[in-house]
């Protein structure tokens, strides 16, 4: 199991990256804004804000960024799948989502957070035998707090939690599932609804439709993979839940508006 705080994150890297399967939660504490790109994407944390990443995510911090402050945690130390039920998080704070999640917590929000933080540092700090316990205990609390404060700021007013636990249970199944579940029918089946009861709730609420949502998530790993591995069209194709290769291409432009090579050849472009 492993649980590591850090005021620099970037300097502590490393030490963070020998540990595969971390999900993080990152926060600006410092005074100045936070630049940094997840999966190829700029990101602007402000003074106060924070944000979530998981395994899943590649980060690229800017050479001048400043201390980040930054939890990490495996499943082994606290699994947010097997506790939903007590912190309610997955499809809102991690797991589920096109982009990083930021929060803005306001002044007294930040007094919270900065108390919690205070705590969760001297335990940190505390070697004894219930130290884990503890230290789960607080991440907990922090995860429910974050959680309160992104369904308030990201979610659409007066969703009910019926419809917010479906709508998030659906991100996340398609965020285990995508790769050989490609029809929205397959997730309605697992959730024990029909097709149109599910895009009448994600119309209802200003999501994205469920296909939409399938099609994102398929676009979002193909371009994880034309980005940072060696793999061909072919090879990401597949990898994707595709045997046909003109099919992929279709569908990815769809989203991005490129073809795999256009997009390939603008990130290459970005890193010259």
């Amino acid at each position: 199991a492993f649980f590591g705080l850090s005021t620099d994150y970037i300097h502590d890297y490393p030490y963070f990256d020998q540990y595969k399967g971390l999900i993080h939660i990152h926060w600006n504490r410092c005074k100045d804004p936070i630049h940094l790109k997840v999966d190829g994407v700029g990101v602007e944390l402000l003074p106060g804000q924070m944000t979530t990443t998981t395994y899943l995510n590649r980060l690229v911090f800017e050479s001048d960024t400043t201390h980040l402050t930054s939890f990490g945690f495996n499943r082994e130390f606290y699994c947010i799948i097997d506790h939903d039920h007590e912190v309610s998080c997955n499809g809102i704070l991690f797991f589920g989502n096109q982009k990083p999640p930021i929060i803005t917590p306001n002044d007294r929000e930040r007094q919270r957070f900065d108390l919690e933080f205070e705590v969760l540092k001297e335990e940190y700090q505390t070697r004894d035998r219930v130290q884990g316990e503890m230290l789960r205990t607080l991440l907990k609390r922090l995860i429910i707090r974050a959680t309160r404060l992104a369904k308030e700021q990201l979610w659409p007013e007066g969703i009910h939690d019926e419809q917010t636990d479906l709508i998030r249970q659906y991100k996340v199944l398609v965020d285990t599932h995508f790769r050989d579940k490609h029809q929205v029918a397959e997730y309605a089946e697992m959730l024990y609804k029909s097709p149109k009861t599910l895009t009448n709730v994600f119309k209802k609420y200003d999501q994205p439709s469920p296909l939409q949502i399938i099609q994102d998530r398929i676009a979002l790993e193909a371009k994880r993979l034309l980005m940072y591995s060696d793999k061909t069209t072919k090879e990401i194709a597949h990898e994707v839940g595709f045997s046909d290769v003109s099919s992929f291409h279709r569908s990815f432009k769809k989203v991005t508006k490129l073809t795999p090579q256009e997009f390939k050849k603008s990130h290459e472009l970005e890193l010259v």
